[in-house]
């Protein structure tokens, strides 16, 4: 029987996000991602060479994801900036391992960040979706776009970096996903909600 490639490749991928986001890159070995996935270890370093270049991989493929699912081209109101954010929320919470990957390789402080030309790229075009709706007057232009963007980002991925605080913060509440989506949403709207809507909203409440 002939040796599914592409198979394999996305097995051990597979294998390697769940090994990384568990033990980042220092607690991960190859020989337990090639286990994990049920493939010879051999070809894992002959498909993804060492651990360094497999961890760029997988984080890279990881964000390429996360880029198709939640796209950013257009803002044209505060509530599309709560719905980004929201939808931002969501797929944190079905993929809470980019998260892990993404503070695991903060950690690492690696002089050169994987693929960091492609990634800049990427959260460029971010900054020019919330620059072109400043320009357009119909955000906020009180904070600078990029600071806006990772702020939005932030809020939106929190809850699944310190899962823990949130629920030591949230012990005497009810609090739910849903209701913690709908508070982010309501954070990003006013965050992201010209300084004269914003201030009517908070003098009609």
């Amino acid at each position: 029987m002939a040796w599914n490639t592409e198979e394999t490749k996305r097995k051990l991928k597979e294998a390697a996000v769940a090994e990384f986001a568990e033990h980042g890159l220092g607690g991960t070995t190859m020989e337990r991602i090639a286990r994990r996935a049920g493939v010879n270890k051999e070809r894992l370093y002959t498909y993804f060479g060492d651990k360094s270049q497999l961890f760029s991989t997988v984080l890279a493929d990881e964000l390429n994801k996360v880029a198709a699912a939640v796209p950013l081209q257009h803002l044209d109101s505060p509530e599309s900036v709560a719905e980004y954010a929201g939808a931002v929320y969501d797929y944190h919470a079905d993929h809470p391992e980019l998260t892990r990957l993404l503070l695991w390789e903060g950690l690492l402080d690696l002089p050169e960040v994987p693929d960091e030309a492609t990634r800049t790229d990427y959260y460029r075009t971010k900054v020019a979706a919330f620059a072109d709706a400043q320009r357009a007057n119909v955000i906020t232009d009180a904070v600078p776009a990029a600071d806006l963007a990772f702020l939005v980002l932030a809020l939106a991925g929190w809850w699944y970096a310190v899962p823990q605080m949130a629920r030591m913060m949230h012990a005497d509440s009810s609090s739910t996903p849903a209701t913690a989506k709908a508070a982010l949403m309501q954070a990003a709207l006013r965050l992201a909600a010209p300084t004269t809507q914003a201030t009517a909203t908070d003098r009609r409440q």
